[in-house]
């Protein structure tokens, strides 16, 4: 389907907007977020995706709707991994509660921009090379197997080659100086370690753009709904970080279950030439995994408590 230029443009603009209006409204000043802020936000990004998907269903049809509703949940249930990350990176840098929150918009903001980047992309191979959805197909189930065989709790991010690099090249001060990433000290610029802490978060942001980006062109390679997907999934991540981080780790199941859905949407790209899974059975399909590991990880805490 053929869109004008003018309504990613729009969609764009729009969305600055109301990142704008978010900053505005929310990001005043150094504070901790609360469960009861955190679940407004939350609920308002979520609300603008559902009223946006309804608009899809009556302008575009049922079909390009449940594209739209496949791809979001799709995406979403692959940031939670990406914020079990943040949480990481966060608790291993010791970044004051205070401080998260402006270094999470930034990462929003960086993380937008490469779903952009890595769609067009995506696009243009699958476009001019039909075969390339075989590689991404591949690269889905390969993603798959190694995230089920992951169970590392604790990563040693002083190895990162990009942290390594920027410290090798920028001074750096020992202590958080507020909200501040560069302060001058003694006539000389310096980082601070939330510069660090940013930078850690943007990088991860690349990583999981290579990932998300094959899993929902398996599901639609329209650009437009691929790239309104991807973005209303990325705003409220920040919110749902405050939201949920803490629980996150009673899902003891969530690489399980990220595993199952990465490797059903890749065996879906191997198999398009032979047949075509249905939109909803893919969006049945994906509630569906996600659902039992959900319900798998609450049993298993459950017969924990009752146990002890």
């Amino acid at each position: 389907m053929e869109y004008h230029p003018s309504l990613f443009v729009g969609f764009t603009l729009l969305v600055a907007l109301l990142m704008f209006f978010d900053l505005r409204l929310f990001l005043r000043g150094p504070h901790v977020v609360g469960l009861r802020d955190a679940g407004v936000r939350y609920a308002a990004w979520v609300s603008l995706a559902a009223l946006f998907n309804i608009g899809l269903f009556v302008w575009l049809g049922r079909e390009k709707g449940l594209e739209f509703l496949t791809g979001y949940i799709v995406e979403l249930s692959l940031s939670v991994d990406n914020i079990f990350v943040w949480l990481i990176i966060l608790s291993y840098f010791r970044v004051p509660p205070e401080y998260r929150q402006k270094v999470l918009f930034l990462g929003i903001i960086g993380a937008v921009i490469m779903r952009g980047l890595f769609i067009a992309v995506g696009v243009t191979l699958l476009n001019l090379f039909g075969w390339v959805i075989y590689i991404f197909g591949a690269f889905l189930i390969y993603t798959g197997i190694k995230l089920a065989l992951r169970n590392e709790t604790e990563v040693n991010l002083e190895q990162n080659p990009v942290l390594k690099l920027t410290r090798r090249f920028l001074p750096v001060t020992e202590e958080y100086q507020g909200q501040h990433f560069f302060v001058r000290q003694k006539g000389s610029l310096l980082a601070t370690p939330l510069f660090m802490v940013l930078i850690v978060v943007e990088v991860s942001d690349i990583v999981f753009a290579v990932d998300s980006i094959p899993a929902i062109l398996a599901i639609t390679r329209d650009p437009f709904i691929v790239w309104t997907s991807n973005v209303f999934a990325i705003l409220g991540l920040r919110a749902l970080f405050f939201l949920v981080a803490g629980a996150l780790v009673h899902f003891r199941y969530l690489n399980i279950g990220l595993a199952v859905v990465l490797s059903f949407i890749g065996f879906k790209m191997l198999i398009s030439d032979i047949y075509h899974v249905p939109t909803t059975a893919s969006l049945v399909g994906v509630v569906g995994i996600l659902g039992v590991t959900i319900l798998a990880s609450y049993l298993t805490a459950r017969n924990e408590v009752d146990a002890s």
